[in-house]
């Protein structure tokens, strides 16, 4: 039996995956998330053998999600699904530790190969996002690594990033996170600092323009 992690913050999102995932003999959907906090726990709980992610989920969004499974879980194969592609996002994706980039408007037809080629181990990517691979990672000749401003983030600095975008105060934050408001603080300033940023909606906007939320 295939066992399959799904993580989107639509239920009805979910449930189409599901049906289809379900519909493939052998398969099956051991856990459903709709944070990306959540997806790393439920992984860590059933370990399946793929997990499938939306990049935009709350509290804690699909790239961060990957890294802490990988890290956390390094035999679950993570497949990133999204509306989004661009060159520097796929590039992310891949550092964060996922082998599989899926558009959304492609899920109808290409989901079930996706898994498949995940459960093999196999990475999985089409399309344009193929070419995408192919511009950013195997092109002749040795480029410096750019590194963006983001992953200049330790990953606690990433995930308050977004708590703080998404609205939650330093209070909130230390209570989801179980930590001190002084050590939210701390990590607060820190973040403030290596970005250069003055401001909260400044800090949104960074969010924004990341990808790390949604506007």
């Amino acid at each position: 039996m295939l066992r399959i992690l799904l993580a989107d913050d639509h239920s009805i999102v979910r449930r189409g995956l599901k049906d289809l995932l379900e519909a493939h003999v052998g398969w099956s959907v051991c856990a459903e998330a709709a944070t990306g906090r959540e997806a790393v726990e439920l992984c860590i709980k059933h370990r399946p053998q793929v997990a499938v992610l939306d990049l935009s989920m709350p509290e804690l969004n699909g790239l961060e999600a990957t890294r802490r499974i990988r890290q956390e879980v390094p035999d679950t194969e993570v497949l990133v699904f999204t509306m989004h592609e661009s060159e520097e996002l796929v590039r992310e994706v891949l550092a964060a530790g996922a082998r599989g980039y899926l558009l959304k408007s492609e899920a109808a037809d290409q989901l079930i190969p996706a898994v498949e080629s995940l459960a093999k181990h196999r990475p999985f990517f089409i399309g344009r996002i193929s070419e995408l691979v192919l511009e950013g990672f195997l092109k002749a000749g040795a480029a410096e690594k750019v590194t963006s401003a983001a992953q200049r983030l330790t990953s606690r600095e990433r995930e308050i990033v977004q708590l703080l975008a998404e609205g939650k105060s330093n209070k909130q934050i230390a209570q989801l996170l179980d930590l001190s408001v002084k050590t939210v603080e701390t990590h607060r300033a820190a973040v403030m600092r290596k970005l250069e940023l003055g401001s909260l909606p400044d800090l949104v906007r960074f969010a924004i323009r990341n990808q790390i939320i949604q506007p």
